[in-house]
């Protein structure tokens, strides 16, 4: 494996539309909920997020940034990082300054360093094919360090809850993965994602990248120079006494804005001639795989197999279980161990039972749960 490939997964998000299983205490990326065809034990999305990346990287390239609060709990479950492999955030200040960060401390020990940027709450299978077109990628960046790439997924339906990538001419050397990006799209309704998805030339908005880490940089000096300027002095201060304090102090003055916006929006405009270091160049990789978001109890219902009436049960905890009688289409999350929920007459519903909280709502109504969690008391959140 290449010793200048780098890889970072972000896992310091919160995860408020999975409540009431991902609290402050315990987000999403921690929860051990994803079970496995033949396993008994449930694994976590973060645990899940890295394997996927064993043999694409060396190991000791391996990042994970979350936020300060959770660098134990994250060391835990992956045992074999380094206290230097997991970067805290002492406060969130959204995507493109944890990418920032990371691409700081890397290019200041390699300058020579690629790195690709995955998220703590991707299932995706099968693996071989994930990996082969992320090589496609690194080879890309190394062939034409001033590029920018993203993966875009195959969209298998007209999906309102994804962003769009628009491709435009395809990049010679790519065996037909690879294009020029023409636009990013924000989520669509859905009659406009039905015609996405008839086009032939859009693809879900992965969030996942790889790029050189000192291109992104200029591309931060240029698009973002307060975040640069920021991340700069921390990065100065990394490897010294006087790391936790610059980082304390400048890294909650930030400019809190997604990598998408920051960065990628800016760097297929006209902005993109005039970048640090020269123009840069966005391009996009296909990637055919199975892909799902886990960002809520509807996209989570999408790793679990159905019974004959349509019902998915995740028993996550020992002895706990659940019972469906003349009930259809139900998601039943049970995490008390020795619990059991029982549903009669019950079409369409997220149930889902925490020792602290039980949430009940129509599927219908999933992705408004951060409604819901915005009105919660803070002892619940």
């Amino acid at each position: 494996m290449d010793e200048h490939r780098y890889a970072m997964v972000m896992a310091g998000g919160s995860g408020t539309r999975l409540w009431p299983m991902s609290r402050k205490a315990q987000p999403k990326q921690l929860l051990r909920f994803l079970t496995d065809p033949g396993s008994s034990t449930p694994r976590s999305l973060i645990e899940v997020s890295a394997g996927r990346l064993d043999g694409l990287v060396p190991q000791d390239n391996l990042l994970v940034c979350t936020l300060e609060r959770y660098r134990a709990d994250v060391s835990a479950v992956l045992e074999s990082l380094s206290e230097d492999q997991i970067l805290g955030e002492p406060v969130g200040r959204d995507t493109v300054n944890a990418v920032g960060l990371s691409a700081a401390v890397l290019a200041s020990k390699d300058p020579d360093a690629s790195f690709c940027v995955m998220t703590a709450d991707h299932v995706i299978e099968p693996v071989a094919a994930f990996q082969e077109v992320v090589r496609r990628g690194f080879e890309l960046v190394e062939r034409e360090p001033r590029t920018l790439v993203t993966f875009s997924i195959e969209p298998t339906h007209p999906a309102t809850g994804y962003g769009y990538v628009k491709r435009a001419g395809a990049i010679e050397g790519t065996d037909g993965l690879g294009f020029h990006v023409e636009k990013f799209v924000e989520k669509p309704d859905e009659e406009t994602a039905k015609t996405y998805l008839s086009e032939g030339v859009y693809g879900w908005n992965s969030g996942m990248f790889v790029w050189k880490a000192q291109t992104f940089l200029d591309c931060l000096k240029s698009f973002l120079p307060a975040s640069h300027a920021g991340l700069m002095e921390i990065a100065r201060a990394w490897d010294t006494s006087d790391r936790d304090a610059v980082l304390h102090r400048v890294y909650p003055e930030l400019p809190k804005k997604s990598v998408d916006y920051a960065i990628m929006e800016p760097a297929t405009s006209e902005k993109a001639k005039d970048a640090q270091g020269g123009p840069v160049t966005v391009a996009t990789l296909r990637m055919d795989v199975s892909w799902l978001d886990v960002g809520s109890w509807a996209s989570y219902a999408g790793t679990l197999k159905a019974d004959a009436l349509g019902n998915k049960v995740a028993p996550i905890a020992r002895d706990a279980g659940a019972v469906a009688h003349d009930s259809s289409g139900n998601l039943v999350v049970n995490s008390e161990q020795g619990h059991t929920i029982a549903l009669l007459g019950c079409e369409d519903l997220v149930v889902v039972h925490t020792k602290g909280a039980t949430l009940i709502m129509p599927s219908a109504r999933a992705e408004a749960l951060k409604d819901l969690h915005a009105t919660l008391p803070e002892t619940l959140m």
